[in-house]
């Protein structure tokens, strides 16, 4: 005898089909698109999430956390730099003290924490999902993303006839790591200037990406290793405060910015 209530294959496959699309088409206008689900965009896409904002988050892989599941040298360990160990006592994250002012913490239980705190506060997430360009209106004002199926670009080239889709949005979020992806796209199109990521240096990297995360043009706010490759700030390594600091920053700076458009409406 069956432990499980009977259900059809039929049934599964509508519960996923229709749910998916449904939320597809509830996010295919959002108020904020995070473009990466690293370290910095789940924080971003959490803190904003739970201000009550209409955010989806776009990762091209089909996992999320970026590298902040493996540390540094695919060992599994992630250090943050005080204050960021504020972060991790805030999403219930056990670390230790390895020397003053810095701590150790397993990536997976840190990154599942970071996750499992976006989904709860309400982040929706495209996993498999290529950023492919951006929407754009008056004076060059990014307004949106272009998407596409991550496996479509494995495709031969003859055979990736597949148009994408677009999803608007307020306001953009690059958070796709050295590639700043966003940022690219806007460059190939003469809208901004990319430096290039600098050479390692820890004591200044972490702060200097804190301090620059904000808005780079129009509707696009960059955080994380995205603001290090914009502005050609020197790289930190697998220490992650900055991430975590950046993300929440980034959200401080689009809630500010929603609030001056609704006051502007």
């Amino acid at each position: 005898m069956s432990i499980f209530k009977p259900v059809s294959e039929k049934e599964v496959t509508r519960a996923i089909v229709e749910s998916f699309m449904r939320q597809l088409s509830e996010y295919a206008e959002s108020d904020v698109i995070i473009v990466g689900a690293g370290p910095s965009g789940l924080m971003a896409g959490r803190d904003l999430a739970a201000a009550g904002v209409k955010v989806l988050i776009i990762e091209r892989n089909n996992y999320l956390g970026g590298g902040f599941w493996i540390g540094g040298y695919l060992m599994n360990k992630v250090t943050v730099r005080e204050p960021a160990n504020e972060i991790l006592d805030e999403l219930g994250v056990p670390y230790e003290e390895f020397s003053p002012g810095l701590y150790v913490a397993d990536g997976p239980h840190a990154c599942s924490k970071l996750i499992a705190a976006a989904c709860d506060a309400g982040a929706k997430f495209a996993n498999m999902t290529k950023f492919d360009d951006v929407v754009l209106r008056e004076n060059g004002r990014v307004a949106g993303v272009v998407i596409n199926w991550t496996p479509v670009s494995a495709l031969p080239r003859e055979l990736t006839c597949v148009d994408p889709v677009a999803l608007e949005a307020k306001l953009v979020v690059d958070a796709t790591g050295h590639d700043a992806e966003v940022v690219s796209k806007l460059e190939e199109r003469g809208l901004i200037r990319k430096v290039g990521t600098g050479a390692m240096w820890v004591e200044r990297s972490e702060d200097l990406l804190v301090e620059h995360t904000g808005e780079a043009h129009p509707g696009l706010i960059v955080a994380g290793m995205a603001v290090v490759a914009l502005y050609g700030l020197p790289r930190m390594g697998p220490t992650f405060g900055a991430m975590l600091l950046s993300g929440r920053r980034a959200a401080e700076v689009c809630l500010k910015k929603l609030k001056e458009m609704e006051e502007e409406r």
